[in-house]
């Protein structure tokens, strides 16, 4: 019996795969709830500027052997390029089965244009200063990596989960100040180039929201992450909702059992083995 949802569309972004703060294991029990047409990684899926060898789990593995298997039964793939993936920007424009890796996407739905892009164009300090975006970037993950120990001991005390990060960004002004230029940025040229939905990631805020200016209106639409809030966008019957895990948990669902009992080794060797699309598919 297949109790999976199907979505015509599936957003996610700021995964940060290879990085502490990821959290993989949420990211499968959604992923395994669903059933895509198409599934948009819309940047920041593997962190590759804070990538350690010695550090990628299991879990992390599996969240990329889902993709490609989501791929490999007809899902379209879009793997919208990030600042912490910029590396994957040079093979743009460029696709493998049903995978394909784009620096931005627009899409018609249901008679109106949507346009997704990671966002972080819209960031200075990555623009002019990467060395000191990566600085940044580096104390996040320690700082999320304390966050994980604060956690366990409120885990194991019964008390809610508490994300230090999210609430020094939410009390500093300048933050504030940051998200909500981003978000009139963002619309500004949506509505400039007519697109009625404007799609990002990039500032880990999800949100759904009309914004207006004198010359028209849009949808500005944010996937938000799974390092703190946990959250997807999913288009279906032509609306849009923001997915929030420690809210929305419609079904109990877990990590694939096959995905489960398979060891590092194998998960590597699946992942390395490219399968064709399976084009026979049932609707």
């Amino acid at each position: 019996m297949n109790l999976k949802r199907k979505v015509e569309i599936a957003v996610i972004s700021d995964i940060h795969l290879g990085t502490y703060g990821c959290h993989a294991k949420q990211l499968l029990t959604y992923l395994s709830s669903i059933e895509p047409k198409k599934l948009i990684l819309n940047g920041d899926i593997v962190d590759i500027w804070q990538f350690k060898k010695r550090y990628f789990p299991k879990s992390h593995l599996s969240v990329i052997k889902k993709i490609m298997d989501f791929a490999a039964d007809g899902t379209e793939v879009y793997y919208i390029t990030g600042n912490h993936d910029e590396m994957l920007r040079k093979f743009a424009d460029t696709s493998i089965g049903n995978i394909s890796i784009v620096n931005k996407l627009v899409l018609e739905l249901d008679g109106k244009k949507a346009w997704f892009f990671h966002g972080d164009v819209f960031d200075i300090s990555i623009q002019n200063a990467k060395w000191l975006a990566k600085l940044g970037g580096w104390g996040y993950d320690v700082l999320t990596l304390l966050n994980r120990f604060v956690n366990w001991g409120l885990e194991k005390l019964g008390k809610e989960r508490y994300s230090l990060s999210k609430q020094i960004k939410n009390s500093v002004k300048s933050a504030v100040k940051y998200v909500k230029d981003f978000e009139k940025v963002a619309a500004d040229l949506a509505i400039e180039n007519g697109y009625d939905y404007v799609v990002c990631g990039h500032i880990h805020q999800p949100k759904m929201l009309v914004m207006e200016n004198k010359h028209g209106t849009t949808t500005y639409l944010n996937s938000g992450d799974w390092v703190e809030n946990f959250t997807a966008l999913e288009y279906q019957f032509k609306r849009w909702k923001i997915y929030n895990y420690n809210k929305d948990k419609l079904s109990p669902f877990f990590a694939d059992e096959e995905l489960k009992d398979m060891t590092v080794k194998d998960l590597i060797a699946a992942i390395t083995i490219v399968k064709s699309p399976n084009k026979n598919k049932k609707a």
